[in-house]
């Protein structure tokens, strides 16, 4: 017996040399399931932010285009009267929207994607040059005025997509565009936390006109077959995520948890 107890314990050895490798290739796949996961929520959450971004740039657009319209180009168009009471509501809609960006943004920046060779500005930039020459070569309208002017053919729309879209890319990364535009950004953020209960209170009251706004143009549309237009779906889409966004961001009082540190910059508590 004795003389077979070293092969046996050789066995053994062998045996467990088999077993440990086997379990290390089991769980580097979970690990890189992890990894990929994490990765993975990361940009998704980046992706929802610049979403917010966007819309809320949608809506201070298409708001200022029906601006446009009842103050220069129609100056007796009231629009979706009766069911909307005034069309300077829209006035509290891009406010809205302007107070949107501020914390859509800030949803991207606590997660860190990295950069693909430069900052994303640089890209946002170069996409607000390529859609200029785009507006400006091959579309009727001027670029100074293609969110104001009554014009929803395909290749105006599409400058307007790629214009909203660079803006986006810029004030995703607004901070990063220089040292002068940082700082100038942190004493905005520190006067809006000096004022956070009157910017919540307005942030509350603006989400509620986006709302009442919202269901004005859902009834005309309603009502009216003349209405029934994809600019006005549009439209509604924008201002209800809009007034969803404010609500959110009212309750969760964004403004009241802006503080800066001792360097001078701004922190954010969560």
């Amino acid at each position: 017996m004795l003389f077979f107890l070293p092969e046996a314990l050789n066995n053994i050895n062998r045996f467990r040399e088999q077993i440990v490798p086997a379990k290390r290739a089991r769980a580097v796949p979970r690990n890189k399931r992890g990894i990929i996961m994490g990765r993975f929520l990361v940009l998704a959450k980046k992706t929802f932010s610049l979403s917010l971004i966007f819309n809320a740039l949608l809506t201070i657009a298409c708001a200022s285009g029906i601006i446009a319209g009842f103050y220069w180009f129609f100056p007796d168009w009231k629009p979706f009267y009766p069911y909307l009471v005034d069309g300077n509501v829209f006035w509290m809609v891009i406010v809205a929207g302007v107070m949107n960006i501020f914390p859509s943004a800030r949803i991207g920046r606590s997660s860190k994607i990295g950069r693909f060779l430069f900052h994303h500005y640089f890209y946002g930039f170069l996409v607000l040059l390529t859609s200029a020459f785009y507006v400006v070569v091959f579309t009727p309208t001027s670029l100074l005025t293609i969110f104001l002017v009554d014009n929803t053919s395909v290749v105006v729309n599409v400058g307007r997509f790629f214009l909203l879209g660079g803006f986006t890319l810029v004030l995703d990364d607004l901070p990063d565009v220089s040292k002068r535009v940082e700082s100038a950004l942190n004493w905005l953020k520190t006067k809006a936390h000096q004022g956070g209960k009157i910017l919540s209170t307005i942030q509350l009251l603006t989400g509620t006109a986006s709302l009442y706004l919202f269901i004005a143009v859902g009834f005309a549309v309603s009502q009216t077959s003349q209405w029934v237009t994809l600019a006005n779906f549009i439209l509604m889409a924008t201002i209800l995520i809009t007034s969803i966004t404010s609500f959110v961001f009212a309750k969760r009082r964004i403004w009241l948890n802006i503080a800066a540190n001792k360097q001078g910059s701004v922190q954010t508590h969560h």
